[in-house]
């Protein structure tokens, strides 16, 4: 078997907050005397489940709980850094970090200082690690349709300065997918990648939804597509993407171990799937992690996990000599020795 932190590949599903160091939730805690929940010190990383309302809202906690450290500009350009190095080190050449600005904007100045921010900071980061990098603006579900809106033009200030997607994240139970239909057109127009979560603690009904609503091209998760063979062959024919999360799955519940992870079938079926890691400070697992647990679970080939590694690639928004020279790559990582 090849060593798989040396297989190139891209990472389309990864949150800001979420892909912060444990250690450096730990030492930006510690500086100003923020108190953290055993969970996230402890007991690290803390059993999840979103199986109910009360699972979900406890995620979210220890979610606010790590964007509350972040209260400089250093340490939002460590963050962004650290991410960029731990992609390199898991074989990442390409990287599409999410990020909602709106949870953010009141420390830093308002949700347009903080865009700037985040996008000098990856500008820094991709020149200091090699890897090539872009932003998806995100919606948060749990707002105000109109505030999705004003995230929506925001990206589209930033067409070809560094933000390349927008998307829609948070709890997909919550609230009605259709009122967000406004925000995407505004995206749509302007080109940029659609990009909303589905397909993880909903199923297929919630797909079809940001399908036909929001005119996906890629959806966040999208796993459950399993579960309609009409739906999933519709998202194969249309060439949608799937940003499959498998440690995150299980660890909310979705399904009850990784070998229930329906990978194989997704592949069977011809959909593009690229793998992510979600959120690591709360998953524990970062991009590797998760080439690494579908080959144990499902038995995948050399073959097979570098061609989870091509999709990766071609579902990016990565320039085209990106793409073309990663590929190129990933062919070598295969003609080496095992």
């Amino acid at each position: 078997m090849r060593d798989l932190h040396t297989l190139p590949k891209a990472h389309l599903h990864l949150h800001f907050t979420g892909s912060m160091r444990h250690r450096t939730l730990l030492e930006l805690a510690e500086r100003d005397g923020i108190s953290l929940p055993d969970s996230l010190v402890s007991e690290w990383p803390p059993t999840l489940s979103a199986a109910d309302e009360k699972g979900w809202f406890r995620f979210q906690r220890l979610y606010d709980v790590a964007r509350s450290v972040l209260r400089t500009e250093d340490d939002v350009r460590r963050l962004v850094r650290e991410a960029a190095e731990d992609d390199v080190r898991d074989g990442g050449r390409w990287l599409e970090i999410q990020v909602d600005p709106s949870g953010y904007g009141a420390r830093f100045g308002g949700i347009t200082a903080f865009t700037d921010l985040v996008l000098d900071a990856v500008r820094s980061a991709s020149s200091e690690t090699g890897l090539g990098m872009a932003v998806v603006i995100a919606a948060n579900r749990t707002r105000h349709p109109l505030d999705a809106r004003t995230l929506a033009r925001l990206a589209v200030q930033y067409v070809d300065r560094g933000v390349v997607g927008f998307g829609l994240s948070n709890d997909e139970r919550r609230g009605s997918t259709a009122d967000f239909a406004g925000a995407f057109s505004i995206a749509e127009r302007a080109g940029l990648l659609l990009a909303p979560h589905a397909g993880e603690l909903v199923g297929p009904t919630h797909i079809r939804t940001c399908l036909d609503t929001l005119h996906a091209d890629r959806l966040g998760h999208g796993i459950r597509a399993v579960e309609d063979p009409g739906l999933l062959a519709r998202i194969v024919d249309a060439g949608v993407a799937l940003e499959v999360c498998p440690v995150s799955n299980v660890a909310l519940g979705v399904y009850s171990d990784l070998t229930s992870v329906p990978l194989p079938t997704l592949l069977a079926a011809g959909a593009t799937v690229a793998l992510g890691a979600d959120d690591p400070l709360l998953f524990g697992s970062r991009l590797a992690g998760q080439y690494a647990t579908m080959r144990a679970a499902h038995d995948l080939s050399d073959e097979q996990l570098a061609e989870l590694a091509r999709m990766s690639i071609r579902a990016s928004r990565a320039p085209g000599e990106v793409k073309a020279s990663v590929l190129c790559e990933i062919e070598a990582w295969l003609g080496g020795a095992a």
